[in-house]
């Protein structure tokens, strides 16, 4: 890429000089005869260096770099100046500048001083960049929190992806946390500084559904007695959160469509285009793309929609994650409610990693947050409180036999969760059908037949 150089100097000969000899060197030369023409042509488009007459008529070369600076701290300034300007020149070293060259400067020396301002303005922007992806990196740590590879990966995609305008589609199960994922890309974003507004699709009746995202004037209709703008105008500069978006109504679908193309909203009830800039991320716990296939969400509108996707993991398969979670959300409970932090016992640990968890983290932070405010007190367990019932004098059991307590909960929570498919459990709990069939004799686990109304092993 071609690096671009900005030539300040009220001699025309000068910068005529300066361009020529930067432009063989392979350089985009830009000019400017004064402080004020250099401040325009800067704005526009931002050099990658700046060289620049040390007096010249009204500002100086050092105002210049002030003005620059206020804008840019890190594009690198170099100086010329006269024999006689050199102890100035060498003050303003301190205050910023990157060198200076006397006149008649030295073309070979010119050469080389900005290719080494190049050179160090690059690996500023690296370290800037780095630095940036550290700090996101560590923010989506307390954030998303998890040690499994699954979350991991999504840490990796909410890192990648928040610093790009693409839309976004999060998939994942009820409670699985797709409203942080979608908060998270808002918050470590360009747009973190504008509104991040959520609608629950779900939630908002039909009639109400184009107004509520559009916005209304006064006696569009009954009821509508001023004018309101919707949350695509509200959300405007930030980021608008469609949940649960496949509940959208066919005809809005259209609309919603025309307005992600045409990039403005017209209120209902006038005719005037409100133009928008806002990026929008859908929540969804189904495969739109499928439900496009069945008519039942528009395929444009998806594909509109889906600039990258964010699939999220249920908890059941974000291995050791359950108990990192608990203590987390358990922690955070206790001291809002300024209680005292209970360690979980062994019979509590292993209710917590034998349950399934359908409702996902929610669910899990709903446990954790009881179990910090002292419910057991109330003769609550945790393994009541999830319906759990553990082997009797598993507090004092061996270690196998804790583990045989554990397989047996798994297995019987797997042929639960899939109906008693002895295929569909061997694909969950990835074991062969003979592994399976020993441990169901072993542990007297019978599957119901289906249509039967009996049970047999598999």
């Amino acid at each position: 890429m071609t690096s671009t150089i900005l030539v300040v100097d009220d001699e025309e000969q000068v910068r005529q000089s300066i361009a020529q000899w930067l432009e063989l060197g392979g350089f985009a030369v830009e000019s400017a005869a004064n402080a004020n023409a250099a401040m325009v042509q800067f704005r526009k488009s931002t050099p990658d260096v700046v060289i620049t007459d040390f007096k010249m008529p009204g500002k100086t070369g050092l105002d210049l770099m002030r003005e620059i600076h206020q804008l840019d701290a890190d594009i690198p300034v170099v100086l010329l100046t006269a024999h006689g300007d050199v102890p100035l020149a060498v003050s303003a070293i301190r205050e910023g500048a990157y060198d200076f060259l006397q006149k008649p400067y030295v073309p070979d020396h010119l050469s080389a001083v900005v290719n080494r301002a190049i050179d160090q303005s690059a690996l500023r922007a690296k370290l800037r960049s780095l630095t940036k992806k550290v700090a996101t990196h560590e923010g989506l740590a307390s954030r998303i929190v998890g040690a499994s590879a699954n979350i991991g990966r999504v840490r990796e995609a909410v890192a990648e992806l928040a610093l790009h305008n693409t839309n976004v589609i999060i998939t994942g199960e009820t409670g699985t946390g797709k409203e942080v994922v979608a908060r998270a890309l808002h918050d470590f974003g360009p747009r973190a500084k504008a509104p991040f507004v959520a609608v629950n699709c779900a939630a908002v009746p039909e009639e109400l559904f184009e107004s509520e995202l559009f916005g209304h004037e006064a006696g569009a209709f009954t009821g509508a007695r001023g004018s309101r703008i919707g949350k695509f105008e509200f959300a405007n500069g930030g980021t608008l959160l469609l949940d649960e978006i496949e509940s959208m109504p066919l005809a809005l679908q259209a609309k919603l469509l025309r307005v992600l193309q045409e990039r403005v909203v017209e209120r209902v009830g006038s005719n005037r285009c409100i133009p928008i800039d806002v990026r929008v991320i859908s929540a969804t716990k189904y495969d739109l793309e499928e439900r496009g296939r069945a008519d039942g969400f528009r395929p444009d509108l998806y594909y509109r929609l889906c600039g990258a996707e964010i699939p999220l993991p249920p908890l059941r398969s974000r291995e050791g994650d359950v108990l990192l979670l608990f203590e987390h959300f358990s922690v955070r409970a206790a001291a809002i409610a300024q209680k005292p932090h209970r360690a979980l016992c062994s019979a509590e640990v292993e209710a917590l990693l034998a349950h399934r968890w359908p409702g996902n983290i929610r669910e899990l932070r709903t446990v954790a947050e009881r179990y910090a405010l002292g419910l057991k007190a109330f003769g609550k367990t945790i393994g009541e409180m999830l319906g759990i019932t553990l082997i009797p004098g598993s507090e004092g059991a061996t270690l196998a036999d804790r583990v045989a307590a554990y397989e047996r909960q798994l297995i019987e929570a797997a042929l639960r969760e899939h109906g008693g498919s002895i295929s569909m459990v061997i694909e969950a709990l990835g074991i062969p059908r003979r592994t399976l069939n020993e441990k169901m004799s072993k542990y007297g686990l019978m599957r119901p037949v289906r249509g039967a109304g009996s049970s047999e092993h598999a």
